[in-house]
């Protein structure tokens, strides 16, 4: 019985259904991305693209709910506190990416979108760099497929190796927003781990993913000028709005008390949608998505993401 209900072809009323389980049930983000993927893999996604369109809609309202629970007098402070880090990381990242992508053979799109995902925040990054460097759909799908993956293992990942270096809740929250690509997957990391975690691990992301806007015109910049073809236009880049949809949540909840019960309600729903779309996240990796890894910007992908976990951990744990 079992095994007719998991059949390939099914995910047309299994992925639904089980977006429907995910919120009624009140699983973890981690449960919600696992059986995503589970689902995604053995029963395949017709909803592709619905469900791709949906992550990012839904992300970024959920996002924006999150706000309602920050109070930025607090936050400002944690996201202050990692500035110094967050430059360092995406300057390293993205310089050992380049060096990294000629040294392995990865074709230039495909290392520099890698590179761009690892640095910033991982998909979203990948797609409003993608019209820059002109890559094509398979470069995109690699890219996208290879960040993927590992940003999936790191929401499983992180919280137990946080726990064994035993790092404070400010200090994973800050870890995790550094070295997990994509910011769902830092929430739900940071959720896993603590309400202090979440915070600040919050925060530092999206400070760190205004640096979309900057690395993307600089990238546009530096491909003009290799081409010789610095007249030309270039497409615009995608700007992370919903960034300011958070602040201003946050603020309004902050500097006017009155909206903080409202705020800690749309925060409880925004943790709900945000299980969600880590759900959303996991049905995306289907056997399709599985066979556009190829090697080399497999290789790329982990030896970055490592280095910066690795790194990072090192100087957030140090004893100074």
């Amino acid at each position: 019985m079992f095994k007719r209900m998991i059949e390939p072809g099914h995910g047309a009323w299994l992925i639904p259904l089980g977006a429907v389980l995910v919120l009624a049930t009140g699983v973890s983000g981690a449960t919600a991305l696992f059986a995503g993927a589970l689902l995604g893999i053995l029963v395949g996604n017709p909803w592709l693209g619905v469900t791709r369109r949906l992550t990012k809609r839904f992300l970024a309202a959920a996002v924006v709910g999150l706000g309602a629970g920050m109070n930025l007098l607090e936050v400002a402070a944690a996201g202050l506190d990692g500035l110094g880090y967050t430059l360092l990381s995406i300057a390293g990242c993205l310089a050992a990416g380049f060096f990294l992508s000629r040294r392995l053979g990865v074709d230039d799109p495909t290392g520099i979108l890698i590179s761009v995902g690892t640095a910033i925040c991982g998909g979203s990054a990948i797609a409003a760099a993608a019209p820059t460097v002109r890559a094509n759909d398979e470069q995109v799908t690699v890219a996208l497929a290879t960040v993927f993956v590992l940003n999936g293992l790191a929401l499983f990942i992180f919280p137990p190796l946080g726990h064994l270096v035993g790092l404070s809740q400010a200090d994973f929250g800050l870890w995790s927003a550094l070295a997990i690509h994509d910011t769902s997957s830092v929430v739900g990391a940071s959720m896993n781990y603590g309400d202090e975690a979440l915070k600040i691990a919050t925060t530092t992301k999206l400070t760190r993913a205004l640096w979309i806007v900057p690395v993307t015109f600089g990238l546009s910049a530096l491909i003009a000028r290799r081409n010789n073809a610095g007249d030309t236009p270039q497409p615009r880049a995608k700007r992370p709005w919903f960034i300011l949809g958070f602040i201003a949540v946050a603020a309004l909840v902050t500097y006017v008390p009155e909206l903080r019960p409202l705020g800690n309600t749309v925060h409880g729903l925004a943790t709900h949608l945000m299980v969600l779309t880590l759900f959303l996240v996991g049905a995306g990796l289907t056997r399709a998505t599985l066979r556009g890894l190829s090697i080399k910007p497999l290789q790329l992908g982990v030896i970055l993401w490592v280095l910066v976990a690795s790194i990072s951990l090192l100087v957030i744990a140090a004893p100074f």
